[in-house]
């Protein structure tokens, strides 16, 4: 598939604008069913029909960029409710590429919201940042009485396969999670490309990060240690409600191994399911 449609006069507002696309769900419990109960979309946002690998109680929506890439200038708008007692999975059909910026920073706007008893699963596969990317992710949840929340992201600086390195370039990112209210996460940066990359303070000379964030129930010390033990490159903290793992590296495989696993055992503890992969992850 092409990155861009062929049409001129796309091509020519896209140069001027950049894409603005927006895209909103909604998901509502109907008996033991979560259904998708809200679809609109404006540009170049689209969700594949519902599907229902783990059987009624679980909604999975595959969350589809057509264009193939984030370029200089592009706006996407994602908004996601889920009604109470509804339970969704959201993730995306493959690696999402944010292009080399041309002096017009790009944007992505991720907003959930779970009403009581509702679940919500964000997990995209990894955003790859291009050498000259300038990108902007902001990411709020919030969570309602009872409410639960999983979220993962893998960041991956350059292009490792054909040796580009993230060499130009800036990222800036804040994450904000409330709860009944109350705020219980917050986190924000800006990591410029060059020396900030190699420094202790930054990434050390790494090229992956990966977060996996889990809201709700504590998770007791025995998930803690082996939330630790089944990956070497794991950090594992929990604060309160708020249950972090982290990954850095060199590998964006390793680091969706690594979050799997950490997936595959959280999963059961704050939503009392097995942790069964998105057939898409395989394709």
């Amino acid at each position: 598939m092409p990155d861009r449609p062929d049409n001129h006069a796309a091509h020519t507002a896209h140069a001027a604008t950049g894409w603005q696309a927006s895209l909103r769900l909604g998901f509502a419990r109907d008996g033991h069913t979560t259904r998708l109960v809200r679809r609109s979309h404006s540009g170049p946002l689209r969700v594949q029909k519902a599907l229902y690998p783990e059987g009624p109680g679980v909604c999975h929506a595959i969350v589809v960029h057509p264009p193939g890439g984030v370029a200089g200038g592009d706006l996407l708008s994602i908004d996601v409710h889920a009604a109470d007692g509804a339970h969704t999975l959201l993730t995306s059909p493959g690696a999402a590429k944010w292009y080399r910026a041309n002096g017009r920073p790009a944007r992505q706007e991720v907003r959930l919201a779970a009403g009581p008893g509702a679940a919500i699963e964000w997990l995209p596969q990894e955003t790859i940042l291009y050498d000259g990317a300038e990108s902007t992710l902001e990411h709020e949840v919030e969570l309602a009485a009872g409410a639960s929340y999983i979220g993962s992201e893998i960041l991956c600086f350059g292009r490792a396969a054909s040796g580009e390195r993230y060499a130009r370039g800036e990222l800036r990112q804040r994450t904000r999670i409330r709860r009944e209210g109350r705020l219980v996460w917050w986190e924000q940066g800006r990591l410029a490309a060059g020396p900030a990359m190699d420094s202790p303070l930054g990434l050390g000379g790494r090229r992956v990060c990966a977060t996996l964030i889990g809201v709700g129930r504590p998770a007791p010390a025995s998930l803690l240690a082996a939330l630790r033990a089944c990956d070497p490159g794991l950090g594992v903290s929990q604060v309160k409600s708020v249950c972090v793992v982290r990954y850095l590296g060199d590998d964006s495989e390793a680091a969706r191994h690594a979050l799997a696993r950490a997936w595959g055992l959280l999963r059961p503890h704050l939503l009392g399911l097995d942790a069964r992969a998105p057939r898409i992850w395989n394709t």
